[in-house]
């Protein structure tokens, strides 16, 4: 019988960070996430560094937090590094609320969502 493979265990040649508690919406995050797919970490950082969405500066720091996890903990070479997975999950949503006209109530949601960005080393081909 094979073994499943448990999607919290991270290889050996891998490393992960996770961001919780964002303050945007999960289908924002997920535009952002999108940029750094399947890219090598270096030109994953420069683009999250020039881009205009707000959130960007935070899934940049969890893209370095994953690159120090795997070269401190892991002794992963940074050059070789490539995000394999970023994806977006949702988290908690405070419930708002703003009064309208004839004795209605608006509602307005604040979501939260997190980030979860895997890197792997792969060696170049040359």
């Amino acid at each position: 019988m094979g073994q499943k493979k448990n999607p919290r265990r991270v290889a050996e040649n891998e490393a992960m960070a996770k961001t919780r508690m964002l303050r945007t919406s999960p289908q924002k995050l997920n535009l952002v996430a999108q940029l750094i797919r399947k890219k090598p970490v270096g030109k994953a950082l420069t683009d999250l560094t020039f881009s205009k969405k707000r959130i960007a500066a935070d899934v940049k720091k969890c893209l370095q937090s994953a690159i120090a996890n795997a070269e401190n903990n892991h002794g992963l070479d940074i050059d070789e590094l490539v995000v394999v997975e970023a994806y977006v999950g949702k988290n908690l949503v405070l419930k708002r609320g703003h009064p309208r006209a004839r004795g209605r109530f608006g509602k307005i949601m604040k979501p939260f969502s997190q980030i979860t960005i895997r890197v792997r080393q792969v060696e170049e081909q040359a």
